[in-house]
């Protein structure tokens, strides 16, 4: 990993992976008109084209379920079971509440929650096999009552999904498992086929393909959020130690070979000491080409000044996970504006969000955390405003709507309240 100055340019810093969709977006937006065309057929077609594999039947079975249950280890099947107990502990507390108020005598608003009827979550399969993303976009949705949850994930070479994550699906609560993957299981998610009925709502993460889908389809159903490769920013001072951040540094470059890990730090000491770590711990990685690539396309240490500037650029930089290991963790806390999950301490790793600590791992990517949220209950849910105004608290308000309405020239909204105040003082 590079050391640089936090007075050189950190523009490339800054820019890290984001995700370029023009470069993709035509051949996308052929294979949704495609599968809105064909659909099986067409979703046939692709998974032959880009999976090698012939399927008839997109739909898993019971049987292929009970299968996965038998091949899986009984260890990790309990460790699945544990993870989704914290999770849902944790997503369980999201859960908005609903109230109202009287704003004045004879007005009354409040705000009611409800559940969105059904959603489909994309499980990538790619690089790897992710059955903690199954938990983590499952979860939620069940505890926010979502009627119908889909699951969609590509099929291996032998035509099946990974066993893992047919039973995380099962252990979550998922009520459909499709074997389709990329762009073209986001289009059967947003406008259905003769197998796959249409959603409302389509979560988690996956390639530049599946960004570009999910962005195009968007307006025709919901999505989360556009998310890219993976990343990480640590904020250190001389409290932290070397090693945990280098083994942080290593866990995140391991995702991807455009995974972006930034460490900022005050301390010139740490800053060596990090860099000598990862450069040790890189010689027996079991996936050391990735992260390799990953850190000599992404990979920096920034030292600074003072705490105050690592802090600077942490907000600018607005990471999908930020560590911060300093001498007063709740401190600068108080101080973060743009992040999307949050580790403090020299024993809060990055993988403890992404397996079992409770917190969702499906995060905004590429500076996205100015803006958004990660995954969470209250993104399956809906929240309808409601209000009840009586005789006398339609006539206290006649003084606002009828002038506001008559100079915006909509006469027909003004009328709806003179014809009840009409109504109302003809009875009197």
């Amino acid at each position: 990993m590079e050391i640089i100055s936090s007075q050189e340019d950190l523009s490339k810093v800054m820019e890290r992976s984001k995700t370029d969709i023009n470069d993709v977006i035509g051949t996308v937006q052929d294979i949704i008109n495609n599968v809105k065309l064909k659909k099986n057929q067409a979703l046939k077609e692709y998974t032959k084209k880009f999976d090698k594999v012939e399927l008839n039947d997109f739909k898993v079975n019971h049987e292929e379920i009970k299968e996965a249950y038998e091949n899986l280890d009984e260890k990790l099947i309990n460790s699945l079971k544990l993870a989704i107990e914290n999770i849902g502990q944790f997503h369980k507390l999201q859960i908005p509440k609903e109230w109202k108020v009287e704003l004045k005598n004879g007005i009354e608003a409040g705000q009611i929650i409800r559940p969105i009827n059904s959603v489909g979550c994309y499980i990538p399969g790619g690089r790897a096999v992710y059955p903690s993303t199954i938990i983590m976009t499952v979860v939620p949705a069940k505890i926010a009552g979502v009627e119908r949850i889909v699951c969609c994930s590509p099929p291996q070479k032998n035509g099946k999904i990974a066993d893992a994550i047919l039973v995380a699906a099962d252990l979550a609560g998922s009520d459909e498992i499709y074997k389709i993957g990329g762009s073209q299981a986001i289009a059967a998610l947003a406008y259905g086929t003769e197998t796959i009925k249409k959603v409302e709502k389509i979560v988690g993460p996956g390639n530049i393909f599946v960004t570009a889908a999910k962005k195009l389809v968007y307006g025709d159903t919901d999505i989360d959020f556009p998310a890219g490769p993976s990343e990480v920013l640590i904020i250190a001072d001389r409290t932290a130690n070397p090693n945990f951040i280098a083994h942080d540094i290593l866990s995140q470059s391991e995702h991807d070979p455009n995974a972006s890990c930034v460490l900022v730090t005050d301390d010139e000491d740490i800053a060596f000491k990090t860099k000598k770590e990862v450069e040790l711990l890189c010689q027996k990685a079991e996936r050391k080409d990735v992260i390799n690539q990953s850190l000599k396309n992404h990979g920096k240490i920034i030292l600074t000044k003072e705490i105050k500037e690592s802090i600077e650029i942490s907000n600018n930089y607005a990471p999908e996970h930020l560590i911060i290991i300093t001498k007063d963790d709740e401190d600068v806390l108080k101080k973060i504006k743009n992040a999307g999950s949050i580790f403090l301490g020299n024993y809060s790793p990055v993988a403890a969000g992404d397996y079992g600590s409770g917190t969702n791992h499906v995060l905004p990517t590429a500076g996205g955390a100015a803006v958004y949220s990660g995954l969470s209950t209250e993104s399956f849910l809906k929240k309808p405003t409601v209000q009840k105004i009586t005789k006398e608290g339609l006539e206290s308000l006649k003084d606002i709507i009828i002038p506001i309405a008559e100079y915006e020239g909509f006469y027909a909204h003004s009328n709806s309240v003179k014809s009840r105040l009409n109504d109302l003082n003809s009875n009197e």
